[in-house]
């Protein structure tokens, strides 16, 4: 790999990010001597953040295209629906498997950039909700790198620093207004000799992002728990490594325990509302039953049809009841 700049840049952010990445765009110098890459939580929805970034800051920003080559002061924002991944200096975009129920996420970036660019990786995870971009992180700090979180003080979310403070030796836990000269900082540093330490386990979930989520790839990496897949339905496996806990499908979705618990909660409210629907139906059903039979005569077998409807309606406040007091996930401070 050879390449007009010695260090590449990721960056992390969800809820509240489009604020704190026009921020740190404006105050990044021109030229930036290493490319940026940006994962900022979108799902499916067009996003304008290239165009505001340019408008706001120095730099130029762009939605690249599968196979374009990094540059450097190049800001490079994942498109919507669109997993961005590092393939050495080439960007690659891929469509697979959601992980943490985002595509595009940011583990598959910090993950990709960790295998190709070792200790030349400078990660950074912004303000955010649930757990997504701590995986990552950790695989850019175990292969060198350097790992730098905002300051959950400074974050409009903090639950995404939170959760990376708590699981992964970060090098720098900074304000958002000390992140542009702390970049520049380090990205100015003479670079470390020699190939980068990739672990195996990154070299492994890089390959399930690229396209290879097969059982051989999975096996090494987790065992199969009781768990089923919130996305595909399938066998949920426990990451071995349990700081942070983390479960993959042989399928490819991935889930940190907030994210996961999160869309636990989700199901669960989705199965009891079902139920409120199927249980109110059937009230519906015994009372128009009721009221055709007391109209024939039948007064006995319509009290029988009423009463069954009235036992109903009682079930189905208390399904509801249910259904609106679901618990919430745990938050990230009650993440092991």
């Amino acid at each position: 790999m050879t390449a007009s700049f010695s260090r590449v840049v990721v960056i992390g952010a969800s809820a509240g990010g489009i604020s704190a990445l026009l921020e740190l765009g404006a105050a990044l110098p021109r030229p930036f001597p290493a490319p940026v890459c940006i994962v900022q939580h979108i799902g499916a929805h067009p996003s304008l953040l290239p165009e505001l970034l340019r408008y706001r800051g120095p730099n130029p920003a762009v939605h690249p295209r599968d196979g374009e080559r990094l540059a450097p002061g190049t800001l490079y924002v994942a498109p919507a629906d669109t997993h961005m991944l590092l393939d050495g200096d080439v960007l690659r975009l891929r469509q697979g498997p959601r992980e943490n129920h985002a595509r595009p996420a940011i583990d598959p970036l910090f993950r990709s950039a960790a295998r190709s660019w070792g200790e030349r990786v400078v990660g950074v995870i912004l303000t955010g909700q649930m757990d997504d971009g701590t995986a990552g992180l950790k695989a850019v700090k175990e292969c060198g790198g350097t790992a730098i979180v905002q300051d959950p003080a400074t974050a409009a979310e903090q639950e995404m620093p939170r959760s990376a403070l708590q699981n992964v030796a970060v090098d720098h836990c900074v304000p958002l207004a000390a992140l542009a000269p702390l970049l520049v900082r380090l990205v100015g540093e003479a670079p470390p000799a020699g190939a980068p330490r990739i672990r195996e386990t990154v070299l492994r979930e890089v390959a399930i992002n690229q396209g290879a989520a097969t059982v051989e790839n999975l096996e090494p990496l987790a065992a199969p728990s009781t768990l089923t897949c919130p996305d595909c339905g399938g066998t949920l496996w426990e990451v071995k490594e349990h700081k942070p806990l983390r479960y993959r499908c042989h399928t490819g979705h991935a889930f940190g325990a907030l994210s996961l618990a999160q869309a636990q909660k989700d199901a669960a409210e989705q199965a009891l509302f079902a139920g409120v629907r199927a249980l109110r139906e059937r009230e519906i059903l015994l009372r128009r039953m009721a009221a055709i039979t007391a109209a024939t005569g039948d007064t006995a077998q319509a009290a029988v049809a009423q009463a069954q409807a009235d036992r109903l309606r009682e079930q189905v406040r208390a399904l509801q009841r249910l259904a609106e007091h679901v618990p919430s996930a745990a938050r990230s401070d009650a993440v092991p």
